[in-house]
């Protein structure tokens, strides 16, 4: 077990870390007390059918959710809605490698398991089971990684999945996608620091999650977002200063195995593994009213791998969301883009399903 100061309510706010005993995982193994983080916003109904349930994406927590698109000004409105953000295992804030401790010692650090994206559904449909008596939601979404739990959780569970809003992210991951997250995975495995994953502080492993972040400034923003220099907007004078001041202390805060655990599970997002390899057959299992929301600029997880996907899906639509950040959009650092968001979900919501 490793400390590391980011993974506390200094800089996530309040949550609570909640057991739910142990996990079988899909891949052969087990975390032996399955503790997950989680923020709630609102109140759970008499009713209990007001609950919204959002994952979390790669790197990201409940905060960013909290801070930009939770509030009463917004479609996800918690004087509405029971409003439930787990972050995922390997978030740092859930069970991850460096705080493995206690019941979790035997798997810390490199002996931590594959986790699938289906054992953060399963794990969440516990929780929000066992622990709120929540059976039905009124909403799953997500944004990337997010979006890839949404998708397993209406083909899972496609009876207590009311609507469903994957945002900017598939069903299927793509061979390039598997790719992308390879080389970010790469990144850090490179670094001598990491040691095999038995590094005793991230702080050892800060050139290879430097690397990282400029992986992301490649591939996480747009081409057009570098051409307009819209960084200057964010208050930096050059695109060097916006790498220095912004992407870099993002990522070498982060634990890398907390990020290599993450990356795992997003390349092998897929719920065609439920049918067989069927894409078709997984996604028409689907029964949750769906909004497929890319977004336009996006290079991880483009319009033109999600608009097929929609279309496999019965009276879903698709909705772009336009954005010149492109994937890194997800951050609402645009003012045109919570308005869309808002729209959408908003529009989503108001169908009687």
């Amino acid at each position: 077990m490793t400390e590391n100061p980011y993974y506390t309510s200094e800089f996530h706010g309040d949550y609570d870390v909640i057991s739910i005993g142990p996990l079988d995982l899909e891949e052969g193994g087990s975390i032996p007390e399955c503790r997950l983080a989680v923020a709630t916003f609102g109140a759970l109904n008499e009713a209990k059918d007001n609950a919204i349930l959002i994952p979390t994406w790669y790197s990201g927590t409940h905060q960013i959710w909290r801070d930009v698109y939770i509030g009463p000004d917004h479609a996800l409105n918690p004087e509405k809605y029971f409003i439930v953000c787990i972050d995922q295992i390997g978030s740092g804030l859930s069970i991850s490698p460096h705080n493995a401790d206690g019941a979790n010692s035997g798997i810390a650090m490199s002996k931590f398991p594959h986790v699938r994206i289906g054992d953060n559904v399963i794990a969440q449909e516990r929780l929000l089971r066992e622990h709120f008596g929540i059976e039905r939601l009124a909403l799953v979404t997500g944004g990337s990684m997010g979006a890839q739990q949404t998708y397993e959780w209406a083909v899972r569970f496609p009876d207590k999945v009311l609507r469903a809003a994957p945002i900017a992210g598939t069903a299927q991951n793509t061979p390039g996608d598997f790719l992308i997250a390879q080389i970010m995975r790469e990144a850090i495995q490179s670094d001598p620091g990491w040691n095999g994953g038995e590094y005793t502080s991230h702080e050892q492993v800060v050139d290879g999650l430097t690397r990282q972040a400029h992986i992301w400034a490649v591939l996480g923003f747009s081409t057009e977002f570098w051409k307009q220099e819209i960084w200057r907007a964010m208050d930096f004078d050059s695109k060097d200063a916006f790498l220095a001041g912004f992407l870099e202390p993002y990522f070498t805060a982060m634990d890398p195995n907390a990020l290599l655990t993450q990356s795992w599970a997003w390349q092998r997002g897929d719920v065609a593994r439920h049918t067989g390899g069927d894409l078709a057959a997984a996604l028409g299992r689907i029964t949750a009213k769906t909004f497929v929301m890319p977004i336009d600029e996006d290079q991880l997880f483009p319009v033109r791998d999600c608009a097929p996907e929609q279309k496999l899906i019965k009276d879903s639509e698709l909705r772009v969301v336009e954005d010149t950040l492109g994937h890194l959009g997800l951050f609402g650092v645009s003012p045109t883009y919570m308005p869309q968001i808002d729209r959408h979900l908003g529009d989503l919501l108001d169908i009687e399903v």
